[in-house]
């Protein structure tokens, strides 16, 4: 089984972390208003991080850890991981 962390941009552009074995499902539970209590709070939500990771252990390590970040830190993850995208379609190009 694979799990993934991930961060989603709360529509007041907050940044709310979790883990899962199916992000695709687990969107659209925090877009429906049956995820946690911080995103029905502050939906809707958008995926803008997303990690695979080992096991359930690394999964919940690796939350703890983005969650311990300050906002400053989480948003530099953000940003480096969506400008991978960029980079990579320029490569394709």
């Amino acid at each position: 089984m694979a799990y993934f962390c991930y961060i989603v941009e709360c529509a007041d552009g907050s940044y709310y972390t979790g883990w899962s074995t199916d992000p695709e499902r687990r969107m659209k539970v925090h877009n429906a208003g049956r995820g946690a209590k911080y995103t029905r709070q502050h939906a809707p939500v958008k995926l803008v991080y997303i990690e695979a990771v080992e096991n359930l252990s690394a999964a919940l390590k690796r939350e703890r850890a983005i969650k311990s970040l300050d906002r400053r830190h989480k948003k530099k993850l953000v940003e480096e991981y969506l400008s991978s995208f960029t980079k990579q379609e320029k490569k394709e190009k």
